[in-house]
């Protein structure tokens, strides 16, 4: 299954795959409460957080994960 700006943050969170990309782009983000919380949110609803905005994750930076994880799933 690819994921997208629909995957919920726990598909990331749950994979440790997924989970080192997601810490090699925007790191400790995994381990950031804010998204603990969140883990049932879509990628795309997480965009739309001021404070996780100002960790860094930007749409970039989103497609640059998809794009490394839905490569190493494939």
């Amino acid at each position: 299954m690819a994921l997208s700006y629909e995957s919920k943050i726990k598909d990331f969170l749950d994979n440790p795959k997924y989970k080192a990309v997601l810490d090699k782009f925007l790191p400790g983000l995994s381990s950031n409460p804010m998204v603990a919380m969140g883990k049932d949110l879509a990628i795309k609803q997480l965009l739309k957080q001021p404070k996780l905005q100002s960790l860094g994750l930007t749409q970039e930076k989103v497609d640059s994960i998809l794009a490394e994880c839905n490569k190493q799933g494939s």
